[in-house]
């Protein structure tokens, strides 16, 4: 299922972290109980690196990452990028991007096999994106905001887009994806999605103040669980209900 888990006190795990199917990126510094949460779920399956990025924490939205690849920001320290490489499984390669737009969590959203970038973004960047992510690459907005990084989270399975973000918009954004797309909030309520959620193909992590009703769309859209769409709103239907007496 989703856990929620904070960072310092701080909600906005995703920008503290980076999930993907084949590895996990923390920041350094954080308390032992944020790191034992991702450890717990993942030690398993996939690795759980603590790293910074150009020397800062805020690592989900400096890089941006799938199975095929990681890429990070030409900030990054040459010890970062060793110590990263070094922890990562073989299979995927890690890059330095010389990108204007260097927060590229913030202006690229992807999965294993297409990415959503900033309108703006350059084409070299773009054709590496290609190239190292293996991914088809389009130039979106999410809900008129350029960062489409910052506004959705998308896996394999789902996706969780800004709340404003039309009937119209969704229907070409899930096109473009081939994943089903649902308009929704995390933390009691923020539009920064991708702040607030991290989900990989089986596991989401979300910020602590994530309502009931959050996390069971945060549920049925990435298909963790059991939670599907049927189930869903039932459930919704007894939280309201809940709440309401």
């Amino acid at each position: 299922m989703a856990v929620r888990v904070q960072f310092e006190g701080n909600n906005e795990i995703g920008v503290f972290s980076k999930l993907t199917n084949a590895y996990c990126l923390v920041a350094i510094g954080g308390a032992e109980n944020f790191y034992s949460v991702f450890e717990g779920e993942l030690s398993d399956t996939i690795p759980v690196v603590h790293t910074s990025i150009a020397g800062c924490r805020i690592i989900g939205r400096l890089t941006v990452g799938n199975r095929h690849g990681l890429l990070v920001p030409n900030t990054t320290t040459d010890q970062e990028l060793q110590h990263i490489r070094n922890a990562l499984p073989d299979s995927v390669k890690i890059q330095r991007v010389e990108e204007r737009l260097s927060a590229l969590g913030n202006v690229i959203a992807c999965n294993d096999y297409v990415a959503l970038v900033h309108p703006d973004l350059d084409k070299e960047t773009e054709q590496i994106l290609e190239d190292v992510l293996k991914v088809e690459v389009f130039r979106q907005t999410v809900a008129d905001n350029v960062l489409v990084g910052s506004y959705c989270t998308i896996t394999n399975q789902g996706g969780l887009v800004h709340p404003k973000t039309t009937v119209e918009d969704q229907d070409e954004l899930s096109s473009l994806l081939q994943v089903p797309l649902v308009a929704g909030t995390v933390n009691r309520g923020s539009d920064v999605i991708a702040a607030g959620v991290v989900a990989n193909d089986w596991l989401a992590f979300c910020g602590l103040d994530t309502t009931a009703t959050e996390l069971s769309v945060i549920e049925s859209v990435f298909k963790i669980g059991d939670a599907q769409p049927s189930n869903i709103t039932t459930e919704m239907r007894d939280s309201l209900v809940d709440s309401m007496t």
